[in-house]
């Protein structure tokens, strides 16, 4: 087994490079814009071309939601255009692809937890990026491997954990939207999740979902992230959406069905809050 990682400095790129050594030490490429542009669909062939490897993980993608929506050439660029790029060299050399797409896909409009057959309906500049590069690859390269995440945080770059602990220190009142609902996933055990599919040396292609288990809104994630923290000086006011507008929409409730991967790689999925403990207690004895 010989592994590219893309997108390796990101939050899950750098818990995903965590897991991989403890788990296959020695036989991942890490790189991020600096070593690789993927955008460069001449310089991803030789690299990949180049590199031999059996596996590609791009955990590469353009996040800024709101950004995405005045900057749709850049976004583009990176959630379809490069995937793509990906998928032309992977279906050259032969190396199996697994892409990290998102719950923004979705409208928002369901009642229960989204399935992967569910009807795709993405209602931002970043949903329907990510849709397109879903679709470049399944269409290059069928048999790859799609997990759809989301609510992603981890002790590292900047993340909804970090700024809530920020604010919770600094502010005396903090103003979070309620009427959002989905569930907090840890990088970390996305990670893990990524590891285990790779050692189960059994590739069923496919679109997967994975976060964390059960649901909540910013609002409640906000609550237990300072009760988590200790934090009780800052007051938690609960808003709408309509109070708080920003440049792109967001799905209501984007809430992931996950038991196809569950059932497919045998994962024991933690809980949202079980899981936040361990990044709050990591970020609480390592202050950044």
């Amino acid at each position: 087994m010989k592994i590219l990682v893309t997108g390796s400095n990101g939050q899950l790129g750098r818990e995903l490079r965590r897991a991989l050594e403890a788990t296959l030490p020695g036989v991942t490429t890490y790189t991020d814009v600096g070593e690789l542009d993927i955008c460069d669909a001449k310089a991803v062939a030789e690299f990949v071309s180049a590199g031999d490897f059996t596996h590609i993980i791009n955990c590469a993608a353009f996040t800024a939601v709101d950004k995405a929506e005045t900057e749709q050439s850049i976004c583009y660029a990176i959630n379809a255009d490069a995937v793509r790029n990906i998928a032309v060299a992977a279906s050259n050399s032969g190396a199996k692809v697994l892409h990290i797409s998102t719950d923004y896909v979705f409208d928002g409009k369901a009642h229960r937890p989204y399935k992967e057959s569910d009807k795709v309906c993405p209602v931002s500049a970043y949903g329907t990026s990510k849709r397109k590069g879903e679709m470049m690859l399944l269409a290059m390269c069928p048999d790859a491997v799609i997990i759809r995440t989301a609510w992603l945080y981890s002790p590292h770059g900047r993340n909804f954990v970090k700024t809530m602990l920020k604010k919770g220190r600094e502010s005396n009142e903090v103003r979070v939207v309620a009427d959002q609902i989905g569930t907090p996933t840890s990088a970390t055990d996305l990670a893990e999740a990524i590891v285990t599919i790779l050692m189960s040396r059994q590739w069923r292609p496919g679109i997967y979902h994975y976060t964390n288990e059960g649901a909540c809104s910013w609002y409640d994630f906000t609550k237990v992230i300072h009760h988590l923290a200790g934090i009780e000086n800052c007051n938690v006011v609960a808003v709408t959406t309509a109070d708080y507008p920003t440049a792109a929409i967001r799905p209501f409730y984007s809430v992931l069905d996950k038991n196809l991967i569950k059932n497919t790689y045998s994962l024991k999925i933690p809980f949202w809050i079980d899981s936040l403990q361990k990044v709050v207690d990591q970020l609480l004895a390592n202050p950044q």
